[in-house]
């Protein structure tokens, strides 16, 4: 690869960029920032913090083009989002037994009518005032800011350069990402009628971190659960600010989720698709992916 320095531009338009370029890139902001490109802050009782991910500063196209298949509405209109800085993001959704150190320090009380997950498995039945509140516990632990990523970030980090529907390429099978098999991608977009399912369908989310991730070491960014954004629900990408800032045509009732889950179609998956989801909701295959600040 030509010895040229990627961090040289604030904005890099990323769908130029190789794998390994993407990750050079990736391992220049880490240095600049004095980090590595994967880290974990340590909380005061001396456990580690959520795995991370440095994500570069750069530019792409947000939302899908109309031609790609499972496009709706609410993707429209596809358009430039330049990020000017550089953040770090989960590897991971957030797991059950992350989530359990701040329950334990907090006495932050489960509802016993709800299902738990325990162990690698995400965190699923919060609703956002928890996630608010683990994000402002994990904050006060560590001494950094840590919140959820907007819509644009989450993206953005998902996608690590791709413009394809999904990071891996324009289609995905059940073996690389854990949606409902009885609705496949590539199967619905060629209109087959008549198909068997690859896998068993699940009644639950798996484990993280049993995929192969995206460019820059993100798992699981498509399927096994929903994540929360920090965004606000808008019908459409009309009206968008370029540089990821929150829309002024927003609801202030709802939010915008990411990522499809085990229930859910694969064409859910894809990184262009949203869906919103009540402020007060929780569900089982909703969890979220938390944000630390450069």
């Amino acid at each position: 690869m030509e010895a040229w320095n990627l961090y040289a531009s604030t904005a890099t338009v990323l769908d130029s960029l190789s794998s390994v370029e993407l990750k050079t890139l990736q391992e220049q902001t880490a240095k600049q920032f004095g980090m590595t490109p994967f880290f974990q802050d340590s909380l005061k009782s001396g456990l580690l913090g959520p795995k991370l991910a440095i994500i570069p500063a750069g530019q792409f196209e947000m939302g899908s083009p109309t031609n790609e298949f499972g496009h709706r509405r609410e993707e429209y209109p596809q358009h430039t989002i330049r990020l000017d800085y550089s953040f770090a993001i989960g590897q991971l959704p957030l797991m059950a037994e992350e989530f359990e150190l701040f329950r334990t320090a907090t006495e932050w009380q489960k509802r016993p009518e709800l299902i738990w997950h325990k162990g690698r498995y995400p965190v699923i039945n919060v609703r956002m005032s928890d996630v608010k509140l683990y994000l402002s516990w994990l904050s006060a632990q560590t001494g950094y800011k840590y919140r959820l990523p907007t819509e644009p970030e989450w993206e953005y980090a998902a996608r690590a350069g791709s413009v394809t529907p999904f990071c891996y390429g324009h289609s995905v099978s059940c073996k690389e990402v854990n949606f409902n098999p009885i609705f496949p991608y590539q199967e619905a977009a060629e209109k087959k009628r008549w198909y068997l399912p690859r896998c068993i369908p699940s009644v639950s989310a798996s484990e993280v971190g049993l995929r192969e991730p995206n460019h820059w070491g993100l798992y699981d960014i498509h399927g096994n659960v929903w994540e929360f954004t920090s965004s606000h629900w808008t019908s459409s990408h009309l009206g968008a600010h370029r540089d990821g800032s929150p829309a002024n045509n927003s609801s202030p009732y709802w939010y915008v989720t990411k990522g499809g889950s085990w229930f859910d179609p694969a064409v859910l998956a894809r990184s262009a698709a949203r869906k919103k989801r009540y402020l007060d909701e929780l569900d089982t295959n909703l969890g979220f992916r938390v944000v630390r600040e450069l």
